[in-house]
């Protein structure tokens, strides 16, 4: 459900400071927290309200029952759907009296007329004030909508161009442009509201600091004094010296009487000036507030786009990581597969070269082991022989040469008994 359109102010600041702090510490209004439903609070109004006055009647002090109710829908922000079941409730006046008055309060001032406009001929009637004097709904919400102050407590103040605008369709519905009383007067201090005891207007002054709700000079607004003309005044002083002393006073106590009454109506214009400084403070403090939640929301905006570029960063090197990762993955699959054909081809190498050794040294067994089988074994005693028969056919031949070079180089050299011997090996065992 679409939730109601406001005007963004402040609950704090849609009522008056006094009427606010009562209600806030009203018993009536702590007791409302166990209400938690929308319906629970159209019971309690049912129940409960019989009048749509900001303040209690009598001789008591505090906010009335509906506004307390009202405050207590400001907390809950009504929906669309739920100011439509408020504006049309069937049940009793013054449940819809409150929905008119949360618009007026805290709706949006370019969509007020937008509500109102459908109910100005409403005929129902109802008693707005305590006071039972009657009206019907569209004049009540008419007033509400034209009106400055409700019962002696001011209103929020809705746009001269939107005013404009109202005051235009009225007329083309030929209905009345100007207030008719029936949410009190158009000022405060009015006839009516001014008859609240003293007292009571006094002990909100003292509570709170502040002018209390519908208060006005007490002399001047007592009905009796209203009633009572003051006696005339005689310029020439001819009959001055037959007046009583008792005419004599009471004519300087009128003269106190209207300085009073000039000085309270001073006293009211002061504070009339300090509540519109008041309500300018208010509205630059908004505004204050308004540009310092924009300044906020631009800092969240600009937080969050450093932190999705931050993200993005983070993604690009997080990509850039894994592809560094798949092309180390892709250079030690290409050295590892490199390598064991490397370490294949070593080891078939080794095979081919282990295999034409042994290839090799087979087919030496082979011829060796033919060598042995062609040539025939040798006689060592018969190469003996053969050699002694062949030193002595030298011997023969040229005599025992050994023994003449003994004598001749007895003192030159050592003799070599070698000659025989080489000889022996150069020819051989075949030598003849």
């Amino acid at each position: 459900m679409a939730e109601l359109k406001t005007s963004g102010r402040p609950i704090d600041q849609l009522l008056e400071k006094v009427l606010c702090m009562n209600i806030l510490s009203s018993d009536y209004f702590r007791d409302l927290l166990r209400l938690k439903t929308y319906h629970e609070v159209i019971d309690e109004i049912y129940n409960q309200v019989d009048h749509v006055e900001p303040w209690m009647t009598g001789n008591c002090r505090g906010p009335s029952t509906a506004f307390c109710l009202l405050y207590k829908f400001f907390t809950m922000k009504l929906t669309v759907k739920q100011m439509h079941g408020l504006l049309k409730h069937p049940d009793s006046p013054y449940i819809r009296a409150i929905g008119f008055l949360y618009l007026r309060y805290l709706g949006d001032f370019k969509t007020l007329w937008g509500w109102y406009e459908p109910y100005l001929k409403d005929d129902e009637e109802f008693s707005p004030g305590s006071s039972g004097q009657m009206t019907t709904m569209g004049v009540y919400v008419r007033d509400l909508f034209l009106g400055q102050y409700y019962f002696d407590t001011l209103l929020p103040r809705i746009p001269v161009p939107v005013v404009r605008t109202a005051v235009a369709s009225l007329e083309k519905m030929n209905l009345p442009t100007k207030l008719s009383g029936s949410i009190g007067d158009s000022s405060r201090g009015s006839e009516e509201t001014s008859r609240r005891p003293p007292s009571v207007k006094a002990s909100l002054s003292v509570s709170f600091g502040q002018r209390a709700p519908h208060r006005a000079s007490t002399r001047d607004s007592s009905p009796i004094r209203r009633t009572i003309a003051p006696p005339p005044y005689d310029k020439d002083g001819a009959n001055g010296s037959r007046r009583s002393p008792s005419m004599r006073r009471s004519q300087s106590r009128d003269l106190s009487d209207r300085e009073n009454s000039e000085r309270d109506r001073g006293r009211d214009r002061d504070r009339d000036k300090e509540r519109t400084r008041d309500r300018e403070r208010d509205r630059d403090r908004y505004r204050d507030q308004e540009r310092e939640r924009d300044r906020g929301r631009d800092r969240d905006k600009d937080r969050r786009y450093d932190h999705e570029r931050d993200r993005e960063k983070d993604r690009d090197r997080r990509h850039d990581y894994d592809r560094d990762r798949g092309r180390d993955r892709d250079r030690r699959y290409d050295y590892d597969r490199r390598s064991i054909e490397r370490s294949r081809r070593d080891y078939e190498r080794s095979r081919s070269r282990s295999r034409s050794r042994s290839h090799s040294q087979s087919l030496h067994d082979q011829g060796t082991s033919l060598d042995q089988q062609r040539t025939p074994p040798r006689d060592e005693s018969k190469e003996k022989k053969a050699a002694s028969s062949n030193l002595a056919k030298l011997k023969d031949l040229y005599g025992d040469f050994g023994n003449k070079k003994e004598n001749v180089g007895d003192g030159r050299a050592p003799n070599r008994d070698t000659s025989t011997e080489e000889v022996i090996r150069l020819g051989g065992s075949t030598w003849r």
